[in-house]
């Protein structure tokens, strides 16, 4: 008569149909206020009416009894337990709980108003983890559905393993499991659980994935390549990772292609790659390691360089190695194969070394620099000219005779002309100037005397014009 909303009326009728144990009478009320959701795969439990069914019945089914409870318990309440769980007796759900006709009306109001998220969880509550699991596979949920109520509950109880074991059973090849444990995957990844991740990734058989975590492990948060030493099994545990994945694909390519939908692909030829940069990163955490352990160390910066960085932070290794060594000679040939296997720009990285000598007061290695270079059998023409050029922006702090020493190294007596010029030394650039070849002597002569003349320098103006 007064139009109000009778749900509320019958959720109450059905709620006391419930506790006073007519279960029958109980389904026909809720039918009248009780709706199925518009979507089964929402992330939430269902309606607020729907939960309060389910929490009712759930704190109706007592407990089993364990043995340390029966010291409270007479015999004639023990007689009747047992009288009452014979009746409602039905299955059993992977031997952990008994299933009553209170679990079985948990299961219909479920399957008829509740989300696939709160089946599932249902199930997780009561230990029936591969019911959960194959509701998840039947109806094609989500893999939010799977985190939500699978996976985060599974890791966070202890039962990562028991989750593993159960999901290879029903599906050995874990082919049908690939969506969610990518996107488990990916949970972790921005949860920053990286252990947990990686032994996911052992489980799922996914080689260059988890070589892939191994080398966050390697990296992350080291300050020196003393910290890195102490991590060299990371290392390792790439390298075996890569030579299993390895196997892996030569063994399938006899056969028919397998369908490895889910697992990280890579070629034959990366994967070797990768080993090698490996293989190489161990060399050069081991030199690194000793320099710092013997005092040579005096590099250093925001971030620690490894090889497993983009071609600026592998220069930067490439640096390092030859600037921490006794001698430029030390570290030099593991620097020179870091530049030839990642094919980076030598003359750049050599200048960057130079110019962090002339920082460090040592010419004497400058020199020993350019002969490393020149002796690696691929240097080009005017490399060490370039790199001598390359440093002489700093000339102000390098003195006198070390400078004249670098300069006299030069190979192209254009170069040195050049050289003696950007250091305002314009009587010595004159002096190589007049030994050139006439025509091209008269041009440099002509041009060191108009630089004199900016520069105000008159006697070296006068020589040239003499000259000319």
């Amino acid at each position: 008569k007064s139009g109000l909303d009778p749900g509320g009326a019958w959720h109450a009728w059905g709620m006391a149909c419930l506790k006073a144990g007519n279960l029958s009478s109980a389904r026909e009320k809720f039918n009248r206020c009780l709706k199925p959701p518009m979507d089964l795969n929402q992330l939430t439990h269902g309606s607020r009416l729907v939960q309060d069914v389910i929490q009712y019945l759930e704190s109706t089914v007592k407990p089993i009894l364990i043995a340390d409870d029966d010291y409270f318990t007479t015999l004639r309440e023990l007689e009747a337990t047992l009288r009452t769980r014979s009746l409602s007796l039905e299955m059993m759900c992977e031997g952990k709980i008994q299933h009553n006709s209170y679990y079985q009306e948990c299961l219909f109001y479920l399957h008829s108003y509740g989300t696939n998220l709160a089946i599932i969880s249902f199930y997780m509550r009561h230990d029936c983890m591969r019911e959960a699991l194959l509701h998840l596979l039947n109806k094609e949920s989500p893999s939010e559905v799977f985190i939500e109520g699978i996976f985060i509950p599974s890791y966070e109880s202890g039962k990562l393993h028991m989750l593993e074991n159960l999901l290879e059973t029903i599906d050995p090849g874990l082919e049908s499991w690939g969506v969610y444990l990518i996107a488990a995957c990916k949970y972790l990844q921005r949860k920053n659980y990286y252990h947990i991740l990686y032994e996911l990734q052992q489980f799922m058989k996914d080689h260059v994935r988890a070589a892939m975590t191994c080398i966050r492990f390697f990296t992350h948060g080291a300050k020196s390549y003393t910290e890195l030493g102490g991590k060299q099994t990371w290392l390792l545990k790439i390298k075996d990772h890569l030579k299993v994945y390895l196997q892996e694909v030569s063994r399938s390519s006899g056969r028919k292609k397998m369908a490895f939908t889910f697992r990280k692909k890579m070629s034959a030829t990366d994967v070797s790659r990768h080993i090698n940069t490996v293989d190489l990163q161990m060399e050069v955490t081991k030199f690194l390691h000793r320099c710092e352990s013997s005092g040579n160390s005096q590099m250093t910066g925001s971030s620690l360089p490894t090889l497993f960085g983009n071609n600026n932070m592998k220069m930067d290794v490439a640096c390092k190695v030859m600037l921490e060594g006794k001698n430029i000679e030390e570290g030099f040939g593991i620097a020179f194969r870091v530049l030839q296997d990642f094919q980076l720009e030598a003359t750049e990285v050599y200048s960057k070394v130079a110019k962090q000598l002339v920082k460090q007061q040592k010419y004497s290695e400058i020199r020993q620099l350019l002969k490393c270079v020149n002796e690696s059998g691929v240097a080009a023409k005017n490399d060490g000219d370039n790199i001598i050029l390359n440093c002489l922006n700093e000339f102000k702090n390098i003195p006198a005779e070390d400078l004249d020493n670098l300069i006299q190294d030069m190979d192209s007596d254009e170069n040195k002309i050049q050289a003696y010029v950007m250091c305002n030394k314009l009587r010595s650039a004159y002096l190589v100037s007049v030994r050139q070849e006439k025509t091209r002597a008269v041009q440099l002569v002509q041009h060191v005397r108009q630089l004199a003349e900016n520069s105000g320098d008159d006697v070296v103006k006068a020589i040239c014009a003499q000259w000319l």
